[in-house]
């Protein structure tokens, strides 16, 4: 089990060592930052769920030369999975001019757009900032907007192209899905494009939307009388507070689960692809240190993960009865046996 875990973490330090090499203009050399910086973090979820990301975060401003308690003051505000409080919680920071704000998710990122036009804001974990209206271009000047935007439907297709390698018969899916926030326009979480996917790829695409964890054993129930084939669960702030409930679920109802990132397959469940989230939150870090540096977003196009995961857990694979195509195994970043 050491042996396992030492070679799991020296392939998540590899991929997050690529992911900070991508972009040599923003890899500057660590040095002190002339003054001192006060940000505010806005965060969906809780403080629990997101200690990861702050430190990937905070990583990033150390690599500008930014240290929290030294020459960095951090605030951090937390929704709790509550959306509608984002929109005062941008407000208090706004309130206690920070140079920064740092949001997490659209709505987040839409909360902080309405609360100020002058505080620069880095997005992250954003599906679609052209579509929820966030930005009007990912390459362009956008305000006082930047980030890094993870564009959940570009990988939508390759979530099932991978389901359909592990299963060949496959031809229904149901694919779980966070309610999308009153008020965000476009497809965050790519359940339109999932769709859309599966239309191309002659799949029976079933659509179950929930607004909390009372739902989640009813949408496994909606997915067993859809006799689905296999699940997606597209990534939505909800579902990621449940990542062990889905896990249990999928392994109950014997379904075999596509997830959206490597923590699900850590924790036990089957197959995941999708960006490295700790490596997005240090390069939204760089693009803090930059702006505390004089940098304006709008000389800070948004970004893109060049380098997305696909995590592997036999142990499911094993439970269900299926055999990981090498072909697929080989393509893998993290293997869990």
């Amino acid at each position: 089990m050491t042996s396992r875990l030492v070679v799991i973490a020296r392939v998540a330090l590899a991929a997050l060592v690529g992911f900070w090499l991508i972009a040599p203009p923003l890899m500057v050399e660590a040095q002190p930052a002339a003054g001192s910086g006060r940000i505010g973090l806005l965060w969906t979820a809780s403080p629990a769920l997101v200690s990861a990301l702050r430190e990937g975060l905070l990583h990033g401003l150390r690599e500008s030369g930014y240290v929290a308690g030294q020459n960095l003051t951090v605030t951090d505000r937390y929704a709790e999975g509550e959306t509608e409080r984002l929109r005062d919680l941008a407000a208090a920071l706004v309130q206690q001019r920070v140079a920064v704000i740092v949001t997490q998710g659209t709505p987040a990122a839409l909360a902080a757009k309405a609360a100020t036009t002058t505080i620069p804001i880095v997005m992250t974990q954003v599906g679609d900032p052209v579509g929820s209206g966030l930005i009007k271009s990912l390459a362009g000047a956008n305000g006082n907007i930047t980030g890094v935007a993870n564009l959940a439907a570009d990988i939508s297709a390759k979530r099932l192209q991978l389901l359909g390698e592990l299963l060949p018969k496959l031809s229904r899916v149901t694919a779980i899905v966070d309610a999308t926030p009153a008020g965000v326009r476009g497809d965050p979480y790519g359940r339109r494009a999932t769709e859309d996917a599966g239309r191309r790829l002659g799949l029976s695409v079933q659509m179950v939307t929930v607004r909390g964890p009372a739902d989640l054993a009813s949408a496994f129930d909606a997915a067993e009388k859809f006799r689905a084939e296999a699940l997606v669960v597209l990534p939505t702030p909800i579902l990621a507070r449940h990542t062990q409930s889905l896990i249990d679920l999928a392994a109950k109802h014997r379904l075999p689960a596509m997830y959206p990132s490597t923590e699900f397959t850590d924790a036990g469940g089957l197959i995941a692809y999708g960006p490295n989230n700790v490596a997005l939150f240090s390069r939204a870090g760089l693009l803090v240190g930059q702006i505390l540096k004089g940098a304006k977003p709008t000389d800070l196009p948004v970004e893109q993960p060049t380098k997305l995961e696909l995590g592997i857990n036999t142990r499911p694979a094993k439970s269900l009865g299926l055999t990981i195509p090498p072909s697929v195994l080989l393509r893998a970043d993290k293997i869990l046996e």
